[in-house]
């Protein structure tokens, strides 16, 4: 007989969206975000602008990749969607990946909030620092500041390094360049 995890999660695995909202599984609830404003897609390509131009080595990006992350919570395994995942284009990671690929061989994850910018700020990032993801990159739009979190340590990221949107922002190997935020908000 399968547990209510088992239950949640093959309920989850089988929702079916409209077209443009994304469905989640995160800490035990099953969260559904609605599509993205301009000001959002506007912080987010000038991001992925930047890492594209401007990174030491060849990244490849994918928006919207679902990955798969080690249990936490109350969850059998958290289904998370980060609006940009980043990973050195020599690995060919998302080659032949699934719908929803494990995290190993992720760089960097990058999330802009939206509809609900505590989830973003808590609960999303602690989900990519239990699976080791080296960075993420927040762009928090009603804080109009920008944090990079470093050194995953169990549920949360040892290292932050934040600026104020307009000011750079350096970003580590394999990156090694200054995140330019002048125009994002």
């Amino acid at each position: 007989m399968p547990t209510d995890e088992e239950t949640l999660l093959d309920y989850f695995l089988a929702l079916e969206t409209p077209l443009g909202f994304r469905a989640e599984l995160i800490e035990g609830e099953i969260v559904v975000t609605r599509p993205t404003d301009g000001t959002h897609e506007h912080c987010f390509s000038r991001v992925l602008s930047q890492i594209m131009r401007r990174s030491a080595v060849d990244m490849d990006v994918s928006g919207y990749k679902g990955l798969e992350m080690p249990r936490g919570g109350r969850c059998p395994k958290n289904h998370v969607i980060p609006d940009a995942t980043v990973a050195p284009s020599e690995i060919s990671l998302f080659r032949g990946a699934a719908p929803w690929m494990p995290s190993d061989g992720v760089a960097m994850v990058v999330e802009v909030t939206s509809s609900n910018p505590e989830r973003d700020r808590v609960a999303k990032r602690h989900c990519y620092a239990r699976a080791g993801i080296p960075l993420c990159l927040l762009v928090d739009r009603g804080r109009a500041e920008i944090t990079l979190f470093s050194d995953p340590s169990g549920d949360d990221y040892a290292g932050h390094n934040t600026a104020p949107a307009g000011k750079p922002l350096p970003l580590p190997a394999p990156f090694s360049f200054e995140l330019e935020t002048t125009d994002f908000l």
